[in-house]
């Protein structure tokens, strides 16, 4: 035979089911429970206390909650202490890097002062020569102008000792009146030499 659910009959013939499990549980359970804890939040409120921080508070107390907070507590470090390592790296690899470009400063620095100083150096040899060479243009002066205060006869003797350069230097130097007088009293052969010399 098959189960039916009981109904009852009313005297106007309409058949009411009896109510499920659920309706029972959501009319005697659910529904009172609710109301009760609507009075009690209502009394915690006018006796000024916060049961929400006080639900938090017990909770922290559990050690299932304790355990993950730990745990969690555990992991933020690991992840800060990470994070401290990987800066600290950096820090290092920022330093390394900032004294390279010190020593590369302090190496381009030195560079410079040596090159400042023998650009003085060099200065100063450059004026060192050109006085020698102000003082050797004006003893060259002296002495094409006493060669030229000389008599042709003693001065071309002089003149054929010397240095083909050194000679060729004075007779151009000298006044073309002065030049034939000491060419003519120089021998045939050293005449001929300078003269050709001269033309070059």
């Amino acid at each position: 035979m098959k189960k039916t659910k009981r109904t009852k009959e009313f005297s106007t013939g309409e058949i009411e089911k009896s109510p499920g499990i659920l309706q029972v549980l959501l009319l005697w359970v659910i529904i009172p429970l609710l109301f009760a804890m609507a009075v009690f939040l209502i009394i915690a409120t006018v006796l000024d206390i916060n049961v929400f921080d006080k639900a938090k508070g017990s909770s922290e107390n559990l050690p299932f909650l304790t355990e993950k907070k730990e745990q969690e507590t555990e992991a933020g470090e690991i992840i800060l202490e990470e994070r401290v390592v990987t800066m600290q790296a950096e820090i290092q690899e920022k330093e390394a890097q900032l004294f390279k470009v010190q020593q590369d400063l302090d190496k381009s620095s030195d560079e410079n002062k040596k090159l400042l100083k023998e650009q003085e150096k060099l200065l100063e040899e450059i004026t060192v020569l050109e006085q020698e060479k102000e003082d050797s243009k004006r003893n060259f002066k002296d002495i094409v102008s006493t060669f030229e205060q000389m008599s042709a006869k003693s001065a071309a003797p002089v003149i054929s000792k010397m240095s083909d350069a050194e000679a060729i230097r004075i007779l151009t130097s000298l006044k073309p009146a002065t030049l034939a007088s000491v060419l003519e009293k120089m021998s045939p052969e050293d005449a001929a030499k300078y003269t050709v010399m001269m033309t070059k």
